[in-house]
């Protein structure tokens, strides 16, 4: 957390596509403020660690580059700027908030981003785990990243026969990053129980049909809940409704909403992991 539709909400609210992530202390009404086109000033560093490229230097470095696009690459924010990328992973507890200038750092805040029209972007992380790299080409970075689950290349026929090529419980492989870029615990969980499939079922037991019903619902999935600006479960990331729309994950020993059964929730790969029984039942299928 936060997951694909969390950070593609943070990437449009930079854009100036809403204004979740702005502060409230911006005149009510007011058009969010865009940070496409504008120049960064100067950052402050108040945690060395958070810079994860270059070694030396970043402060120096950054000054001046202009943000000519903000996206997304898997759970990755890219800011793709006038000379190289600005790159951010929020990883568990990260979040972007922009603030009017001149705000006194709040608690947590790790990098302040100061640009040259009246406000801050401040990357505020509590665990300290998120990082920042500063490269002239993010193409190293990303290199060992899967397809897009929205993307082109993600396609049916994909899924199918690169699940059948391997031999791994389904849930672990939809998160590992390697084969499927952003998807992440929630929406593994909810994807899974619209497709009928147990999460520990082996990815080379799962059918073409079956393989076609995931493909679906995981874009299905990510899509509402980018409609709905992500899933809040927390105090890290505020402000999405995905949450209120959730089948399974977070729902243990409450009834399932497809048949009534009792959701249950099991440990699949370290991972607290949400499942109707019912729906999605257990079977020879399963590795331990």
């Amino acid at each position: 957390m936060p997951e694909l539709p969390e950070v593609e909400t943070i990437a449009r609210s930079l854009r100036g596509d809403n204004a979740l992530r702005v502060d409230t202390a911006f005149r009510e009404g007011s058009a969010p403020p865009s940070i496409v086109g504008r120049s960064i000033r100067s950052a402050d560093v108040h945690w060395d660690r958070t810079i994860a490229a270059p070694e030396t230097g970043f402060r120096n470095k950054i000054a001046g580059r202009t943000v000519a696009s903000v996206g997304r690459r898997a759970k990755f924010l890219v800011l793709d700027l006038d000379e190289g990328a600005l790159i951010i992973h929020l990883r568990m507890s990260g979040d972007l908030l922009v603030r009017p200038a001149g705000e006194p750092p709040a608690p947590h805040d790790r990098v302040v981003f100061h640009f040259d029209d009246g406000f801050d972007l401040a990357f505020n992380d509590t665990r300290k785990f998120g990082r920042v790299w500063l490269l002239d080409d993010p193409a190293e970075l990303f290199a060992g990243l899967g397809p897009e689950p929205l993307g082109d290349e993600f396609t049916p026929d994909w899924l199918y026969k690169n699940l059948q090529t391997r031999n791994r419980q389904v849930k672990p492989l939809l998160l590992d990053q390697r084969f499927l870029a952003g998807v992440g615990n929630i929406y593994a969980d909810e994807s899974l129980h619209r497709a009928g499939i147990h999460p520990l079922r082996g990815s080379n037991t799962v059918g073409r049909e079956e393989a076609q019903a995931l493909w679906s619902h995981l874009r299905d999935v990510l899509r509402e809940s980018i409609r709905n600006n992500g899933a809040s479960i927390d105090w890290v990331y505020r402000g999405g409704e995905f949450q209120n729309t959730f089948r399974v994950y977070g729902r243990a020993g409450e009834p399932c909403p497809n048949c009534g059964g009792e959701i249950v929730k099991i440990v699949v790969g370290q991972r607290g992991t949400h499942v109707c029984p019912n729906c999605q039942p257990p079977d020879d299928r399963i590795q331990d």
